[in-house]
């Protein structure tokens, strides 16, 4: 299983956004209908989150998950 990464983009942007917007970890989840502990979840990194819960999230912030091209060294890594 992969570690958590609290770098992630998504992570770094949910806690920034969050934090800008002078949001408690708890106002977030209140306003965004999920729990307290998956925004900790998101926060901190957790690999294996729920996509749709994920866009609940960021959907708040005018985001959304979506794919997005990776360069053939990155490709060449996964594949290794």
């Amino acid at each position: 299983m992969k570690d958590w990464n609290r770098n992630n983009t998504i992570a770094e942007f949910v806690r920034n956004s969050r934090k800008a917007s002078k949001m408690t970890q708890l106002e977030l989840s209140d306003l965004t209908g999920v729990g307290i502990r998956f925004i900790r979840d998101i926060e901190q990194g957790k690999p294996n989150l729920m996509t749709a819960k994920i866009n609940q999230v960021l959907l708040f912030f005018g985001q959304e998950l979506s794919p997005r091209p990776i360069s053939d060294a990155t490709r060449r890594n996964l594949l290794a």
